[in-house]
């Protein structure tokens, strides 16, 4: 049912009509961006789900790698060789813009170029264990930031999709039907009145033809 707050006008129904039609195209811009936005979370959510197996794989092996190390060494010769790091990781974060979200980038660089300046001990007194335990945990840096990234675009992505979702609804469920009923109660009221006025127009000409016709029939006066 209309809102009983609009007024029955011509003016009132060009804006109601100016209204409905940007309603209608805000709503099929927004359902767009929506479904381009579920498209692209599902490709984040699927990139998520294998950096993640990837960067748990790559963390289990190197923690075997640390109990194999652990076992072949003191634990004070253990804690002396892992005491100080050597390299040095810079984080830089950058954003891009995807479908109106701004989701982070990060990379890094480290204080030298050398893959191979990340022991801080010596080779002498150290298993060989301990070097793959650090070497797979300097691999699995790159993947570790990359899943951070992803998992926060998806996190993001899934809050711009609720926006648009609840946007969408209020635009299909709310706007548009008030806007149509709002026309359709304007132009009933207007053709309403319209007929209203016609009737009256045709009584007063009735009125007036009757008193013409009774003042054609009236007698003339003999002088």
């Amino acid at each position: 049912m209309a809102s009983t707050q609009v007024n029955p006008t011509r003016m009132e129904l060009t804006k109601q009509k100016k209204k409905l039609v940007t309603a209608v195209r805000g709503h099929k811009l927004l359902k767009d961006k929506r479904d381009e936005l579920m498209r692209q979370f599902l490709d984040l959510a699927r990139e998520n789900m294998a950096l993640r197996l990837k960067v748990e794989e790559g963390i289990r092996s190197a923690n075997v790698n640390f109990v194999i190390a652990k076992a072949g060494m003191s634990e004070e010769t253990l804690n002396t060789a892992l005491m100080a790091p050597k390299q040095e990781v810079y984080l830089e974060t950058d954003k891009k813009n995807v479908m109106s979200v701004n989701i982070p980038t990060f990379s890094y660089k480290t204080r030298t170029a050398d893959a191979n300046d990340i022991y801080s001990y010596g080779f002498a007194f150290t298993s060989s264990d301990l070097d793959g335990a650090v070497k797979s945990l300097a691999d699995i840096l790159p993947d570790m930031l990359k899943l951070a990234e992803c998992e926060k675009a998806c996190q993001l992505m899934s809050a711009e999709i609720e926006k648009t979702r609840r946007r969408v609804n209020a635009l299909e469920h709310v706007i548009i039907p008030r806007a149509q009923e709002n026309i359709k109660y304007i132009t009933m009221k207007l053709d309403e009145n319209e007929r209203s006025t016609q009737i009256r127009l045709m009584k007063v000409k009735d009125m007036v033809l009757e008193d013409a016709h009774k003042y054609s029939e009236r007698p003339v006066r003999e002088m």
